[in-house]
Order: structure tokens, then C-alpha cells, then sequence
């Protein structure tokens, strides 16, 4: 017969075989400086031949209620946080924060490829002290199993006015009104514009009064409205505006989504987006076409990512990483009164913009 296993080493037999009290144990591990340096090495040399890995970080989590962590809820696909690059510098920016303040980031998967049970799984399993909500839709079914978990919440973007949240974003629709202003000054009329999604469901087209009125991302439909606004106070029709509405945020959804508008409305002299991952698809795909920007296509972004300043996209330059920082900075304040944060844009004139051909 094979010889029954060993026990498994805890800190109370560590404790025993030492002859030392448990919290000596516990201050090897956690406050070193309030051991000698070598009853410190004593305790660490017997639990490493005892096979004892250190205190559970469960069972203090449980002590200290603090699990020293903060959770990311991202609705989007996890491979957004990636690979988009607006929502990577934010991520970067909330990780430096989380850095700063010695917590970890955890990211809690509740994308569309989960079913809701698995998200709702997550949320509440997820070992943190606050949480951080980036870009969700205002029906998003996360956002009340975050609030259940009563917990330190910021909001990013959207959506707005979280009851008992901090909100961290800027005012889309001044800042997208800023760049369609000087859109309309250099004399274009006709202009299509692409947008992220408006709804929750996987839409690629263009989009009506209805869907529109409907919206649950309100970053989105601020900056259409910024640009009807622009149109307005020169005398155009906000409702000639050809808004074509994006699902996804891949190398291609920009130019799908310029094609849509072009069939729609084929006047169109001034592309303007949402993002400048739309921006920038659509101008590889005009190129591909035989169309140059901005001799033949005036077309604008908003971000301001690193490819897009390369480029020389005209666009609206936002703080992603600011973003980042500030949220982290705010969840861990706590307040008990929330906080609302408006950072500052840029316009960025660029060189894809000019007068119509």
C-alpha cells in the first residue's frame, strides 16, 4: 500500500512547528519589518519544507473585506480592450492608476458572445472593490447587476446619470459640434456621417428618425446631434443628413459603412465619424475606389488615436488616457457624493479636410 499523503501545511501548523503564534506567521508574510530578519527567514525556510505557499488571500480578502482589485466592465467583445485604440489607451490610463494605488485590474468578461446568465455570473463573482463601466448602453442588463453588488462604481462615457455613480467623459456633442462647424465652413452641404452602434443589436445601415430617438448609446447620438446642430445654424435641413450606423470596429466596418452612405446619398462631399477607426477604414476604402481624400471626399474622425495624427486625419483629440487615470483615481476617493468629470478636446484641422471638389 502506497503511504497515505501529508497533510497539507496551514498556518496553524506552521505556527506549531515553529512554536511561534499565528500572527508571527502572518507578519512573515505581511509586515516583515515587524520580525527580525532572521526569525523572518526561519518562518519562510520551514514553510518552504513543509510545503506551506503563504497566507489564503481569500481568507484575508474575507478578513479585510478589501479584495485589492478593480473591476473593468467592458460590454463589448474582450478583444475589444485590444484592439481598439481609444479603449486601449483608456485601459492603459485605468491600469496606471490601478499600478499607482498598488490594485489589481480585472476584467470582467460580459461581452456579446456570453449569454446574460454567464455575464451575471461574472459580475457577481468577481472579486473587486469597485467598478469601472466603460461605454455601455443605457439598457445595458449588466449595469443593474453591477449596482446590486453595492459597490464604489465610475461610469466612463456612458451611459449618463448612473444613480450613486462618478462619471467620467466629455461633452460629445460640443465637441463633434466643433469639428461639423468648420466641416460646413469650408462649404460642404451634402455630408454622410458613420457612427458606432446605436442600439444593442448587430445594425449596419443607414439609420432613421426612429432609430435615432431610440438610441441607448448616448456618446453616439450626442455627436449626430452635434453635427445637426452645425447644420442647423447655417440653414440646413438636419434631417438631409445621411447617418449610416456601424456595428462592429474592425479594419473594414469604415469602408462598408462609406459605401452605404455614397448608395444612399451619392452628393456626398464630406464624410464625418464617430471614431477614426471608422475614419480611417473609410478612407483606405475611397482610395481603393479611386476616390482621394480630401481633393475628392472631405473625411474627418474623432479620437484622435495615434494612426489617425500619423495620417493627418482632421479629427476631435480626446483624453483616453485621462480618462483612464481619473476613473481609477475617483473609484478609489470613494466619495460618498458623486462626482462628474468633463475633460477637455481638441480640434485637430489635420489634412483630410478641404473645401468640396
Amino acid at each position: 500500500m502506497s503511504p497515505l499523503p501529508r497533510p497539507r501545511a496551514t498556518l496553524a501548523s506552521l505556527a506549531a512547528e515553529l512554536k511561534v503564534s499565528r500572527t508571527t506567521i502572518s507578519n512573515a508574510y505581511n509586515r516583515p519589518d515587524q520580525l527580525s530578519d532572521s526569525l523572518r527567514e526561519r518562518v519562510l525556510a520551514t514553510a518552504k519544507r513543509l510545503g506551506y505557499a503563504g497566507p489564503d488571500p481569500v481568507a484575508r480578502s474575507l478578513r479585510t473585506r478589501k479584495a485589492g482589485a478593480v473591476g473593468l466592465v467592458i460590454t463589448e467583445p474582450l478583444t475589444y480592450s485590444f484592439s481598439d485604440p481609444a479603449a486601449l489607451n483608456f485601459v492603459a490610463g485605468l491600469a496606471q492608476s490601478c499600478e499607482e494605488f498598488g490594485q489589481g485590474l480585472l476584467l470582467v468578461a460580459v461581452g456579446p458572445n456570453r449569454r446574460v446568465t454567464e455575464g451575471t455570473a461574472s459580475v457577481l463573482a468577481a472579486g473587486v472593490d469597485g467598478f469601472v463601466v466603460y461605454s455601455a448602453a443605457g439598457d445595458d442588463p449588466y449595469l443593474q447587476i453591477v449596482l446590486q453588488r453595492r459597490l464604489p462604481l465610475v461610469g466612463v462615457d456612458q451611459p449618463k446619470d448612473v444613480p450613486g455613480a462618478s462619471q467620467v467623459g466629455i461633452d460629445d456633442r460640443a465637441a463633434m459640434r466643433q469639428i461639423a462647424d468648420y466641416v460646413v465652413s469650408l462649404g460642404h452641404r451634402e455630408i454622410g456621417l458613420l457612427s458606432m452602434r446605436l442600439l444593442r443589436d448587430r445594425h449596419l445601415g443607414v439609420v432613421g428618425p426612429e432609430r435615432l430617438h431610440a438610441s441607448t448609446f448616448h456618446v453616439q447620438s450626442e455627436r449626430i446631434h452635434g453635427v445637426r446642430d452645425a447644420m442647423a445654424a447655417v440653414g440646413l435641413d438636419p434631417e438631409s443628413l445621411t447617418v449610416v450606423e456601424s456595428p462592429d470596429h474592425t479594419a473594414t466596418s469604415g469602408g462598408l459603412a462609406a459605401q452605404l452612405a455614397l448608395e444612399a446619398n451619392p452628393r456626398i462631399t464630406a464624410l464625418m465619424c464617430t471614431a477614426d477607426v471608422l475614419a480611417l477604414s473609410a478612407m483606405d476604402h475611397l482610395r481603393g475606389h479611386g476616390k482621394y481624400v480630401p481633393g475628392q471626399m472631405t473625411v474627418t474622425g474623432f479620437d484622435g488615436v495615434p494612426e489617425a495624427m500619423s495620417r493627418g486625419l482632421a479629427t476631435v483629440s480626446q483624453p483616453s488616457l485621462q480618462k483612464g487615470r481619473r476613473a481609477g483615481e475617483l473609484l478609489r476617493r470613494g466619495d460618498v457624493n458623486p462626482t462628474v468629470e468633463v475633460l477637455d478636446t481638441e480640434l485637430i484641422r489635420g489634412r483630410t479636410a478641404g473645401p468640396p471638389a
